[in-house]
């Protein structure tokens, strides 16, 4: 099994280039397949591309705001304590990797960006706690661990799909109707498979650990970014209004009462779900709340901003790729490839395969589910399948291969501080470990 880690390993650090020459070459590769494959023309393909380049752009200032505001929130004084208290129990590599690993896979069931955020976070403080304790960690397979949780995402309470099935005026709803979540992601089915995942893949994670002498730690640099980030202390000495009111704590309380009001209106008199504008509203009023001052606060998210960065360019990149692949039918191609060899019984196993090969290209739950909803829910009416569990096959293959996306890694990578291809091996090994247990989890539910 070592052998084949480090096989995997070797391969993807030697081969796999950076996220954004990945989105460039997808993109290639999107063109010439249009072309060829869909018989679009070149001046369609590029239209088309260029139509859908800017179509995320929501999405897109979302998923930052996430990035900023929970990168803040991990580096006010009362959560670095908390964190390095917790990571301090960490006496041993084995329980660092299994540490990262079941707080990336339980916050993912939660919502997929505090997984991403509180994974990356939490390998970074750790590692960081192994290295000053002279512990022998592998810090490339600790933030995969911190990755891994996006592998069950969509069982969970944000998940995209099931949430827009069971939402009244979805644009399915004419042909499906209204698919509760009490038929899809509080099923005892889907709760016991990823259950499994949560409850095995971090000792799997942990298996795959190399020996100390192969350990690369905690970088300089990153340890070194750590001390800056956590901005104990703001200037006060010029005694000035303005001074003053920069750094009054009481503007603080002001505007946490305020988030707290509007919180309790969304989620209990409204009844609303979290979602990533509540997620990220969350995470301000909190970050406001444990920062010492509305400046302090200002210069956490001053150094978060340089996480950010690559995610702004590259998922323009991948909205064009979406956009190529709606417009000139080279999606439909790849769904209804999979339907053509489909019955009743076997749908769902094939619409997983054709929803992880398209999750490659539209890396977006929702964004994917506008592709490929019509297809496999037409399919299933059709062929007569279980509407709701196709639809959970979707959910289940745009998951699975998210583990080998570099775009939704991005976040992770960035609050850690390393390449993909640094991690991209040992998230291949996970990849191969739980693809094994959606297809059984889905003949089982065809077949009971």
């Amino acid at each position: 099994m070592g052998r084949f880690t480090n096989s995997i390993v070797v391969f993807f650090e030697r081969w796999m280039p950076d996220a954004f020459v990945v989105a460039v070459g997808l993109s290639a590769l999107t063109f010439v397949l249009a072309i060829t494959t869909a018989g679009a023309t070149p001046v369609e393909t590029i239209t088309a591309w260029g139509d859908g380049f800017w179509n995320l752009l929501t999405f897109t200032s979302q998923v930052v705001l996430t990035l900023l505001l929970g990168y803040a929130l991990a580096y006010t004084p009362p959560m670095q304590r908390a964190l390095k208290k917790a990571a301090g129990t960490v006496k041993s590599a084995r329980g660092a990797y299994l540490t990262v690993a079941f707080i990336s896979c339980g916050t993912a069931l939660f919502s997929w960006a505090l997984g991403l955020v509180a994974g990356a976070v939490m390998a970074r403080t750790v590692g960081a706690v192994a290295r000053d304790r002279g512990i022998a960690v592998h810090y490339p397979l600790l933030v995969a661990c911190a990755y891994a949780g996006i592998v069950i995402w969509h069982q969970g309470l944000s998940a995209s799909i099931g949430l827009a099935i069971a939402t009244p005026g979805h644009f399915l709803e004419n042909s499906i109707g209204i698919v509760t979540t009490s038929q899809t992601l509080f099923t005892a089915w889907n709760i016991v498979t990823a259950l499994v995942i949560l409850l095995t893949l971090p000792f799997v994670m942990a298996y795959l650990r190399p020996q100390d002498s192969a350990c690369r730690p905690l970088p300089a640099s990153v340890a070194a970014e750590d001390e800056n980030a956590a901005i104990e202390d703001v200037d006060t000495a010029r005694d000035t209004p303005a001074s003053k009111l920069e750094n009054s704590k009481a503007l603080n309380y002001l505007f946490v009462l305020v988030g707290v009001v509007f919180l309790f209106i969304e989620f209990v008199q409204r009844g609303n779900g979290l979602n990533l504008n509540l997620l990220n509203f969350t995470f301000l009023v909190i970050g406001v709340a444990l920062s010492r001052s509305p400046i302090h606060y200002l210069a956490l998210i001053v150094n978060a901003a340089k996480v950010v960065g690559p995610f702004l360019l590259q998922y323009p990149f991948y909205a064009g790729i979406a956009g190529m692949m709606a417009d000139t039918g080279l999606a439909r191609m790849v769904v209804d490839l999979f339907v053509q060899i489909s019955t009743a019984e076997t749908l769902p196993i094939t619409t997983f395969f054709s929803g992880a090969i398209l999750n490659l290209f539209i890396p977006s739950g929702g964004g994917q589910w506008v592709v490929q909803g019509p297809i496999a829910m037409q399919s299933a009416i059709e062929l007569g399948a279980d509407v709701p569990l196709t639809a959970m096959a979707v959910s289940f293959g745009d998951q699975w291969t998210n583990l080998i996306q570099p775009l939704i890694a991005i976040p992770v990578l960035a609050i850690a501080g390393l390449h993909v291809r640094d991690i991209m091996g040992y998230c291949a090994v996970a990849l191969l470990y739980t693809g094994p247990i959606f297809i059984v989890s889905l003949l089982i539910k065809i077949y009971m």
